[in-house]
C-alpha cells in the first residue's frame, strides 16, 4: 500500500467533506474541538474513540450569512455525521429551531453537498439538545409539530 492511501484512510470523511466545501474549509476540529466549552456536555458517546471531528457551522458561516438563523454543529461519529444544535429548549424558540433546521437544510443542498451525503442512513441526523430547562407542554401543538419532523428536544445527545 502507497503512502497516499494510507493518508487516506486516516483522514476523516467529514474532515475531507469540510475541505472541499468553501464555506467552511479549513475550520473542522478534530474529535469535539469545534463544540463550545460545556456544551460538550451535552454529547455522550459509547466510544469517544469514534468521534473522528467535528465542525462549528454556525461560527464558520456567521461572516457569510450573519442575518441567518445558523444551525450550530456537525459532529462525525462512526463515520457519520450528525447535526446538533444547542438551543433553550422553550415553546417560544420552536420557530427559531425550525427556521436553523431549513436553513441547514438548505445550506447542506446547496453550499455543502460532501457534508450532506455523510448524514446517517438509518438513524435521525439532526438533533435540538436543550440548554437549562425543557418547557414544551407534551400534548401542545408545539409538541405535536416537533414530534412530527421527529426533533423532539432532549438533554443530552447520545449515540451509540
Amino acid at each position: 500500500m502507497n503512502n497516499d492511501a494510507t493518508i487516506q484512510t486516516l483522514e476523516s470523511l467529514l474532515e475531507t467533506a469540510v475541505n472541499n466545501t468553501e464555506d467552511v474549509k479549513g475550520q473542522f476540529k478534530k474529535g469535539l474541538g469545534a463544540i463550545k466549552g460545556n456544551e460538550k456536555q451535552k454529547i455522550v458517546v459509547s466510544d469517544t474513540r469514534k468521534i473522528t471531528g467535528s465542525l462549528n457551522i454556525d461560527t464558520s458561516t456567521a461572516t457569510k450569512y450573519p442575518q441567518d438563523n445558523r444551525w450550530d454543529y456537525a459532529v462525525e461519529y462512526n463515520k457519520e455525521t450528525f447535526f446538533i444544535e444547542v438551543h433553550p429548549g422553550s415553546t417560544n424558540e420552536i420557530p427559531t429551531i425550525i427556521a436553523k433546521l431549513a436553513w441547514l437544510k438548505q445550506w447542506l443542498k446547496d453550499k455543502a453537498p460532501e457534508i450532506d451525503a455523510l448524514k446517517p442512513k438509518n438513524k435521525q441526523a439532526y438533533h435540538w439538545v436543550y440548554t437549562n430547562k425543557y418547557a414544551i407542554l407534551p400534548n401542545s401543538k408545539y409538541a405535536r409539530q416537533l414530534a412530527q419532523m421527529n426533533m423532539m428536544p432532549v438533554k443530552q445527545w447520545i449515540c451509540k
